[in-house]
This record gives structure tokens, C-alpha cells and sequence, in this order.
């Protein structure tokens, strides 16, 4: 179904993907942050390399797909290519605002007397 100028169909499918990543990343009934069951413990350190590799594996998909386009791949729309392009940028850029929180958060407590 089309509204306009905007195809809803691979709006719901898009929103399909989002909803079964947010499933992959997060098993049934764990928090996404809690990985020691026993000590019921986050850890930091995995819980930022997994966030880090997905980005990293959102951004190389996205130049094979957009690269695919400029070769002439007749299976890759310029649509598919655009909106994975997106994706990524989004991505990094909600790393690099986590970063800078983060960055932030550290000279706070550094600057924080005893």
C-alpha cells in the first residue's frame, strides 16, 4: 500500500526488522544489560563491545550494499541502499553520543572532591 509518495509496506517491514533485532539482542526474559545470572552483575565491557560490533557490522552492510548499488546490481534498490546508509549514520552517531556522555561522566567524577 502506497500513501503518497511513501510506500507503507516496506515501512511495516522495517519496523518488523528493528522489532526481531530488538529480539536477537535481548533473550527471553534477560535484562539486554544483565549478563551474570548469578550475581545478577551487568557487564560493562561486553555489553559496550557487543554495542560497538553491531554498529560496526550495520556499517560495513550498508557500503557492501551501497557498493552493490553502484556496480549494478539489478536485487539492490537505491531505496534498500539509502535507508541501510541511514541506519548506520544513526548508529554512529548514537556511539559517538554515548561516548561523549561517557567522556562527560568521567571528568565529572574526576573533578569531584574527596
Amino acid at each position: 500500500m502506497s500513501v503518497g509518495m511513501i510506500d507503507t509496506g516496506r515501512i511495516e517491514a522495517m519496523v518488523a526488522q528493528l522489532k526481531a533485532a530488538a529480539a536477537r539482542a535481548t533473550p527471553a526474559g534477560e535484562s539486554p544489560l544483565q549478563t551474570d545470572k548469578t550475581a545478577n552483575q551487568v557487564n560493562f565491557q561486553s555489553v559496550l563491545k557487543s554495542s560497538l560490533d553491531q554498529v560496526n557490522t550495520a556499517q560495513q552492510q550498508s557500503q557492501q550494499l551501497a557498493e552493490r548499488f553502484a556496480m549494478g546490481d539489478s536485487s539492490v534498490s537505491l531505496s534498500d541502499a539509502m535507508i541501510s546508509m541511514q541506519k548506520s549514520s544513526i548508529a554512529f552517531q548514537q556511539t559517538v553520543q554515548v561516548r561523549n556522555k561517557l567522556v562527560s561522566a568521567y571528568q565529572e567524577i574526576m573533578n569531584m572532591g574527596v
